[in-house]
């Protein structure tokens, strides 16, 4: 009879832990964007800054830490791995191209994408490499003449495309794959040790986004503005939902975040979509009011938290209707994927403001700091302490591309915050485009 009522009871803690635990929480695997919430005690706010690392390059791409190194890619075509204690350089990795991906960890191998073409898997004790894997090529996307502008036969990279996918990774017993989108279109699987392709599946544009991956199944949308779930061990289309497509509001580059049965994603037509994970239908919508959804959603409590762009907005919605709950305005776009500790998020905007919010204030409770670039540029470049592209732009004619470019160079003199912050040992960290990884104490709750 014991051992009848022991076989049932782990009969009973299978099935549980089949339908409990999915590949996020996997605890020999790390990236940046599978799991955005962190251990914590109250509302933490920020506090005194650590230490800051210099880059030669803007930091687009978000920081992960493990066993003490903090790694993070710049534009300088670095990938980097930091004493997390000290700041001091471990060692860092030379690719030929801007490193825009985030990077993820498995078995001592830290995996990213480079400018250069290339797909890495670096030794985390080392900076060696195990190997490289080739797309067609990795770029800005583009088109000509983007959104009627001039030279209209000249071929214009998206001013507003900052990251490339992070390679994310999918293991069960018989075979471990990193898998990651391409600027080729086409989604990759490689096997993690080596780097042979494993399977490929083809979109109709670039993926820049990062894929997530929930009981075998994967998700993401690329700049074709269609979402996709395919079977992680054979890249099978399972489902696909097309979002519209229309001059100036087309394409995903946002993460997806998945939490029971439905999976959230935002896009720039301009709206964040929850569908059913096993069917690809739509549970609801949310209109950000014009504003690109660039922001990768975090869900906890029922709530899903998530940054707009032109609202300035930081949003929590009802998890099950999309209904709004409340709303924080930051002072620029929120491009910056939010992370979430207790009863504190964390996230950053375009202005290079970075803030932590009480959630438990409905956005009323707050605390903010500042690049030291955002300080000394924000009486010139912001229009009462906002961003606001037309008070840069002053009387330049905005149907030329070159004009926007130059305001974007102005923009980035603030040191925007597109980074995504991760937590670790009440610590944390962040990128910003002055070329700096920040860490930054956070307040213990007594």
């Amino acid at each position: 009879m014991k051992r009848n009522f022991t076989s049932l009871l782990l009969f009973f803690f299978l099935i549980l832990s089949s339908n409990t635990f999915s590949q996020n929480s996997n605890p020999t695997i790390l990236n940046a964007f599978s799991n955005r919430v962190f251990s914590g005690k109250g509302y933490q706010q920020i506090q005194n800054l650590k230490w800051k690392f210099k880059t030669e390059g803007k930091i687009f791409s978000s920081p992960i830490v493990q066993n003490g190194i903090v790694y993070i890619g710049s534009e300088d075509g670095y990938f980097y791995a930091i004493d997390e204690k000290s700041g001091n350089l471990k060692w860092k990795f030379k690719t030929n191209g801007a490193v825009h991906s985030s990077a993820s960890i498995y078995n001592d191998m830290v995996y990213f994408g480079s400018f250069d073409g290339y797909y890495y898997a670096i030794n985390t004790k080392t900076g060696k490499q195990i190997w490289r894997f080739k797309t067609k090529g990795e770029h800005w996307y583009s088109e000509i003449g983007m959104w009627g502008m001039k030279p209209t036969d000249s071929l214009m990279a998206d001013l507003w495309d900052f990251y490339l996918s992070t390679p994310v990774i999918y293991s069960d017993n018989k075979l471990a794959l990193a898998i990651f989108g391409s600027s080729d279109g086409t989604m990759y699987a490689v096997d993690a040790k080596n780097g042979s392709l494993k399977w490929k599946f083809e979109t109709k544009a670039a993926i820049h986004s990062t894929p997530i991956i929930d009981q075998n199944t994967v998700y993401f949308g690329g700049w074709d503005g269609i979402f996709y779930a395919l079977d992680a061990k054979t890249g099978k289309e399972k489902w696909k939902f097309s979002t519209e497509v229309k001059t100036g509001f087309t394409g995903i580059q946002a993460s997806a975040a998945v939490s029971y049965g439905i999976v959230y994603f935002g896009s720039r037509d301009p709206y964040l979509f929850a569908l059913d994970t096993e069917t690809g239908k739509l549970i609801w919508k949310y209109n950000a009011e014009n504003s690109w959804i660039l922001s990768s959603a975090v869900v906890k409590d029922n709530t899903v938290y998530v940054g707009t762009s032109d609202t300035y907005a930081l949003l929590a919605l009802d998890s099950k209707t999309g209904k709004e709950k409340y709303r924080f305005k930051g002072n620029g776009y929120i491009y910056s994927s939010p992370a979430i500790a207790s009863n504190t998020i964390y996230f950053g905007d375009f202005s290079g403001n970075f803030f932590d919010l009480n959630l438990l204030s409905d956005g009323k409770e707050s605390h903010t700091i500042s690049t030291e670039n955002r300080n000394k540029y924000a009486n010139t470049i912001l229009n009462n302490n906002h961003l606001d592209f037309l008070f840069v732009a002053k009387q330049a004619d905005l149907s030329i591309y070159a004009e926007n470019k130059k305001i974007m160079d102005e923009f980035y003199k603030l040191g925007p915050i597109v980074s995504s912050p991760f937590i670790s040992n009440n610590v944390i960290f962040y990128g910003s485009a002055d070329g700096f990884l920040y860490a930054y104490n956070l307040r213990k709750e007594k």
